[in-house]
């Protein structure tokens, strides 16, 4: 780990709070992680390691990541997608197209524990940034390179956002297939997916780091993991060298929420037991008997003209009633929740998922938790931070000097 392991992880500046002398530190507490990734991808990953207790320090250009100005803000730069992607962290700004600014970031690999960056490769190896660069000068160095596609293919080195890779992965052929009309998920589901395996991968890295004493490369290409996510049930019939392909339940046009008679319920009859009870309950119980549904495989087969009837006989009562039927017959239904209730849901509200935050003028922020709670790793959310909020103290702890420092930040630029 990192030099300093007990050193304190959040004055009020804006970084994570320094654990209690009645409870262990955070998982993470003295890894520390460099993060030039921007955007989404990059940063997804790293509010993961920060949530767990790493320090994040997020290095970025004098003008800053571009999400910082995506959305409503109380201030700029604070803008509504960066809040959700960087909290927990520590802001540097280093214009590393000056050679004291790349000096100034090569000090701080010498303490770090983890580079994660999401810059096409020939762009980083143009500044002396590249992995065998930095892995030489500091051996226990996790190395993460965060791409559009994986090294060695035709599309290496090639730049890729969300909906690229949608598009190529098979979403929006998955969304054809269903709808008839190709779409990408109105999610940024390729950022935040391949964000998520990033910090597994990180994890999986520092775990062997500390049985081997050595660093390694880890590369994330977003096509390769966004085509394995898609394929883990899509492929199909061709996992055993069939002609099928694509999970029909999941591609069924009637596999949405059912409209009832007021609304719409999510409900989800899915083993034989479920549709059995379900039929009969309804007054249907020729259709329990129908060889077409009566077992899994028979329904995967037809499973259409199954979601269709379902549909058909949900319509004709309201969603009380529905949710009512499906507890008594310990059949998975719930409430459609639209994005405005969520904050509102009383499970949400009673886990405590969505945080309230101030800033030092009072003005109200609003977050989700990390989802994962450990019982020992307690990371109260701090606001993400001010541009360059950091700079001086991340750099004065790598040992530059404060003469250094300020010439450092003496071109309005880096300021």
């Amino acid at each position: 780990m990192s030099p300093n392991p007990d050193r304190p992880l959040a004055p009020p500046a804006g970084r994570p709070a320094a654990p209690s002398t009645d409870r262990p530190a955070p998982a993470l507490a003295g890894v520390r992680v460099l993060d030039l990734g921007s955007v989404v991808f990059g940063p997804y990953c790293t509010q993961t390691l920060a949530d767990y207790g790493a320090d994040v320090i997020k290095i970025e250009s004098p003008e800053g990541d571009s999400t910082r100005f995506t959305g409503p803000a109380h201030e700029r730069g604070r803008s509504a997608i960066f809040l959700g992607v960087n909290r927990n962290k520590r802001s540097v700004v280093l214009d590393l197209k000056r050679p004291e600014a790349r000096e100034a970031l090569l000090a701080l690999v010498d303490s770090a524990d983890v580079f994660i960056h999401s810059v096409r490769p020939q762009k980083l190896a143009k500044l002396g940034l590249d992995a065998d660069t930095l892995r030489a000068r500091n051996p226990r160095l996790v190395y993460v390179g965060l791409h559009g596609f994986g090294d060695g293919g035709p599309y290496s080195g090639q730049p890729a956002y969300d909906d690229i890779i949608q598009g190529m992965s098979g979403i929006a052929d998955l969304m054809q297939r269903q709808s008839g009309t190709p779409a990408y998920f109105p999610t940024i589901a390729a950022d935040k997916t391949c964000g998520q395996v990033a910090a597994h991968a990180v994890l999986a890295a520092l775990f062997q780091r500390e049985r081997t004493g050595r660093g390694q490369v880890v590369e994330v290409p977003m096509f390769e993991t966004m085509a394995s996510f898609v394929l883990a049930e899509h492929l199909y019939a061709h996992h055993l060298g069939g002609e099928e392909i694509g999970y029909p339940r999941v591609l069924a046009p009637w596999r949405k929420p059912y409209r009832t008679a007021d609304g719409f319920v999510c409900m989800m009859p899915y083993t034989n037991a479920h549709w059995r009870a379900f039929f009969e309950h309804t007054g249907h119980s020729e259709l329990a008997a129908d060889p077409r549904f009566t077992d899994i495989a028979a329904r995967t087969r037809n499973i259409a003209e199954l979601y269709r009837l379902t549909g058909e006989i949900v319509a004709a009562r309201d969603t009380a009633h529905w949710l009512d039927l499906c507890v008594r017959l310990e059949i998975p239904a719930a409430r459609m929740n639209r994005l405005e209730d969520l904050e509102h849901d009383p499970h949400l509200h009673a886990v405590g998922l969505f945080q309230d935050l101030e800033d030092e003028t009072g003005r109200a922020y609003r977050f989700t938790r990390n989802p994962v709670r450990l019982s020992d790793s307690k990371v109260p959310p701090v606001l993400p931070p001010r541009l360059g909020e950091h700079t001086r103290e991340v750099l004065a702890e790598a040992g530059l000097t404060a003469d250094a420092i300020e010439r450092l930040l003496a071109n309005p630029k880096a300021a």
